[in-house]
C-alpha cells in the first residue's frame, strides 16, 4: 500500500505524518513551528517539502486539515496569511491525489478510526451503529458539525455553531449574558454572547470573571490560571466550572435534538479534555438528560471525549483513503 502525507495546521504548530491507508504511522509524526516559516515568507508548501526531504520518501496522496475556512477547495489561515489549494500542495509533494479539510471536518472523518483507549465515555447511552454522530470542538474556539455516513459516503457538514446564542434558562444565566455583553463592549468587540464566549478557552476566563464579580471580586485570570485554581479547590473557580458544565450540557442537548446523533456525541479539543475531570461532579449527564416534551434526551446520545492528539491526522488519512482506496 502506498504512502500519503498528512498535515494538521494549527495556530502555532503544524503536525505532519505519513499514513498507509487509514493508519497514521505514529513514528513519522513531526511538529513544525509555523512562526519560523511565516518569518521567512514561507507556508505549508515548504513545510511539506522539508518533511519529505527529511524523510527521504515519496507519496501518492496528500491531505491537509486547516484551522480555518475551506471554500471551493481553498483553505485560508487568516492568522498566518496562508492560502492553500490543491495545485500548491501537489507541486510541493508530487502527490497525484490531494484533499483539503477544515480541522473540525477532519475530526469528524476520524470517528470510527480512533483507538478505543483514546475514547473516554462520560455520559452513557446506546450507540447506534452507522447512526449519525456529532463532533463538538471545545478549544481556542467552539464549533460543532454533524457526521453522516461511512467510507466514501461520509459527510461532515460545515458549521459555525460556536456563534449560536448561549442558552439562558435562569436568572443567573440572564445576569451572565448581560455581564458578557458588557465585557465584550468594554473590549470594543461585538456584544453578542454566543456559546464560544463561555465555552472556549477565553470563555472559561469570562465565566471566572463573572463568578468573581458575583463574589465581590475582580477576576482577570486566564483559562490556564482558572484550571490551576480549580485544582486547588478555589471557590470562584468552582463556580465558573459549574457554569461551564451547565451551559455545555444545555448546548449539547439543543444540538442533539437538532441533529439526532444516535451514533454518539464526541467532544474534542483542549478545553474538552481539561474540563473532563470536573463534568461528573457538576452534573453534566444529569443536566443533559433533562426531561423535555420528547424523552429522547433521557435515553439516547452518549457523550464521549476524544483523547487523541492526532485525531485530525487520522481523519485526513481516513478521508483520503475513502476517496482513493489503495491508490493513495
Amino acid at each position: 500500500m502506498t504512502l500519503a502525507i498528512l498535515a494538521d495546521i494549527g495556530g502555532t504548530n503544524t503536525r505532519v505524518a505519513l499514513a498507509r491507508g487509514t493508519t497514521v504511522l505514529a513514528e513519522t509524526i513531526r511538529r513544525f513551528p509555523n512562526a519560523d516559516y511565516k518569518a521567512r515568507g514561507q507556508d505549508i508548501a515548504q513545510i511539506l517539502r522539508d518533511y519529505l526531504d527529511q524523510a527521504g520518501t515519496s507519496v501518492t496522496g496528500v491531505c491537509v486539515a486547516a484551522a480555518g475556512p475551506v471554500q471551493d477547495g481553498v483553505a485560508t489561515m487568516t492568522n498566518l496569511d496562508w492560502v492553500m489549494d490543491a495545485a500548491k500542495l501537489t507541486r510541493a509533494t508530487g502527490a497525484a491525489h490531494c484533499a483539503i479539510l477544515n480541522d473540525l471536518q477532519a475530526q469528524g472523518h476520524a470517528l470510527g478510526h480512533v483507538a478505543p483507549q483514546h475514547l473516554n465515555r462520560i455520559v452513557d447511552g446506546p450507540e447506534v451503529p452507522k447512526g449519525a454522530m456529532l463532533v463538538v470542538g471545545l478549544g481556542t474556539g467552539v464549533n460543532a458539525a454533524p457526521v453522516h455516513g461511512t467510507g466514501p459516503s461520509r459527510i461532515v457538514a460545515p458549521s459555525e455553531c460556536g456563534h449560536v446564542n448561549m442558552p439562558v434558562r435562569s436568572e443567573e444565566d440572564l445576569a451572565l449574558m448581560r455581564f458578557i455583553e458588557r465585557l465584550l463592549t468594554s473590549r470594543n468587540e461585538v456584544a453578542h454572547c454566543g456559546v464560544e464566549e463561555v465555552l472556549s478557552g477565553r470563555g472559561l476566563a469570562n465565566l471566572h470573571a463573572f463568578a468573581a464579580s458575583e463574589a465581590g471580586q475582580t477576576g482577570t485570570a486566564t483559562s490556564a490560571e482558572v484550571l490551576a485554581a480549580l485544582g486547588r479547590g478555589d471557590a470562584v473557580a468552582l463556580h465558573a466550572a459549574r457554569l461551564y458544565t451547565a451551559i455545555l450540557a444545555q448546548t449539547l442537548a439543543d444540538l442533539a435534538l437538532v441533529h439526532l446523533p444516535y451514533g454518539g456525541i464526541f467532544l474534542i479539543g483542549g478545553m474538552a479534555r481539561a474540563m473532563t475531570p470536573h463534568f461528573a461532579a457538576n452534573g453534566l449527564g444529569r443536566i443533559f438528560r433533562e426531561h423535555r416534551r420528547v424523552d429522547l434526551l433521557c435515553h439516547h446520545f452518549p457523550i464521549t471525549v476524544v483523547e487523541d492528539d492526532f485525531a485530525a491526522l487520522t481523519g485526513c488519512a481516513a478521508f483520503l483513503h475513502a476517496q482513493t482506496g489503495d491508490r493513495a
